[in-house]
């Protein structure tokens, strides 16, 4: 039989994890320009067209070093020009994850401005946080477009689903509870 102290953490810990289980799915993770990543090839243009970025989520750059790094830009006219001469952060470690911590507008480029200029480019609009818990939506971005076809918002990914994080969290659950009981009666 369990010690008063070990069952009151084992009981402490499965409140915890079940808890805050249901908000550990509220963030989306964007892999920029998808499978191929961050590069000239992959069309960051049409990747983010339609997407919608949320607070909380995550952007992760996925590129080659050697053919330059990832800058955020300040302001709208650097960003159209590739002017990455003024960069406000540089991230340079070929895997980068990139937290969108507040609304408002981002833009990332390549640290090589002819790359840039290629269409190695990301604007991305960060909008609230979604009321509904749990819920996660795509829609159209096409009130955000400046007509210049270069880049669109973001957002949170169509492959993140509500479904498998339920059915995660439920087997979760169940392996506490299973965990617990056999704890319990040993």
């Amino acid at each position: 039989m369990p010690t008063p102290n070990n069952l009151a953490a084992l009981l402490t810990a499965a409140f915890i994890v079940t808890t805050a289980a249901p908000f550990a799915g509220a963030e989306t993770h964007h892999v920029v320009g998808g499978d191929r990543g961050w590069d000239v090839d992959s069309n960051i243009a049409s990747w983010s067209a339609g997407r919608i970025f949320r607070v909380g989520d995550k952007i992760w750059f996925a590129y080659s070093v050697a053919h330059g790094n990832v800058v955020e830009l300040e302001r709208k006219e650097e960003f159209k020009a590739c002017d990455v001469s003024r960069f406000i952060r540089e991230y340079r470690d070929g895997i980068d994850i990139v937290a969108l911590n507040g609304e408002g507008i981002r833009y990332f480029a390549s640290s090589r401005a002819e790359r840039c200029r290629k269409g190695l480019k990301l604007q991305v609009h960060v909008e609230a946080q979604q009321q509904k818990a749990g819920t996660t939506g795509v829609g159209s971005r096409n009130d955000m477009s400046e007509g210049d076809g270069e880049s669109a918002a973001v957002p949170p990914s169509p492959s993140t689903s509500s479904t498998p994080f339920a059915i995660s969290y439920l087997t979760l659950s169940l392996l506490l509870a299973g965990l617990a009981f056999t704890y319990w009666i040993s």
